[in-house]
């Protein structure tokens, strides 16, 4: 599988000089567009010269600034695509129906994992344990019944966990609840939902902390989130499968469980007992 420009950046930024971070740092912020600008544009905006860009870009493994834009364009059309577009896409040779979905999930899973650190789960564990305040989970359209399924596990062994559900105007109004001690968890994947950013942005703004569970080509929330996990989500189909950032999640929720053992444990014989 071909790794997108978000991932090559996961993979590589430990490596990177403070410079080069700053680039990528950009680059995530404003993704994919900034980008697509020139060379000068690009180092304006994240604040380096542009001989930092290009070796930025160098170190992804790009020949040069137009190979590396002409990669951004093709994850762009990508992200841009629909369920109507993805139809006319021919179905993989042989196999059936069944063999070409099953292995690309199984990609999809292998390769969401290897440009995840073993790093990266653990402070976002670690971020979803010890929070001193509230955690709220939501997602989009196709995305929020694995916001409604990770609440429903962290409530168990943890208390003030909320799934935001219902109508956009529902949940902006628990922003009033919303500070600089809560955690917010976000499901996007394309095409990706605007009432979603927007929501994102005023908690931003709020100062919650934001992670986000999102897709290869990166949500505009991106921006916001202090953690972001972007799973593969591409299968032959007209629909895109969750199914790797469903077992992210179940990840994480068995990661919290582990290092809330004491307290999750307690309150797990109290929540029975009340059965």
């Amino acid at each position: 599988m071909i790794s997108s420009i978000a991932e090559l950046i996961s993979d590589r930024i430990g490596a990177m000089p403070a410079s080069e971070r700053r680039a990528a740092q950009t680059l995530i912020a404003n993704y994919p567009l900034i980008g697509l600008k020139t060379v000068a544009e690009f180092s304006a905006a994240a604040g380096v010269s542009s001989p930092t860009i290009l070796r930025f870009v160098a170190r992804l493994g790009f020949q040069n600034y137009p190979e590396f834009q002409s990669a951004l364009q093709d994850e762009l059309a990508a992200q841009l695509q629909s369920p109507a577009t993805r139809t006319l896409n021919p179905a993989s040779p042989g196999g059936g129906a069944v063999s070409p979905m099953l292995e690309a999930t199984l990609d999809n899973m292998r390769e969401t994992f290897r440009h995840l650190s073993d790093r990266q789960l653990a402070d976002i564990a670690a971020t979803l344990a010890h929070r001193r305040g509230k955690t709220f989970l939501i997602g989009g359209r196709f995305t929020d019944p694995l916001a409604r399924y990770m609440a429903a596990h962290l409530a168990i062994v943890q208390p003030d966990v909320y799934h935001l559900a219902g109508q956009e105007s529902i949940w902006r109004d628990r922003l009033i609840d919303m500070g600089k001690r809560d955690v917010l968890v976000i499901f996007d994947i394309r095409r990706y939902q605007d009432s979603l950013v927007r929501f994102a942005e005023t908690a931003h703004q709020r100062g919650v902390h934001i992670v986000l569970f999102t897709d290869q080509w990166l949500s505009p929330i991106a921006r916001f989130a202090r953690h972001v996990i972007a799973g593969r989500t591409a299968v032959p189909s007209a629909w895109d499968s969750s199914a790797a950032l469903f077992v992210v999640a179940e990840t994480l929720i068995g990661a919290v469980t582990r290092q809330l053992e004491t307290d999750g444990a307690k309150r797990i014989r109290e929540l029975e007992s009340l059965r």
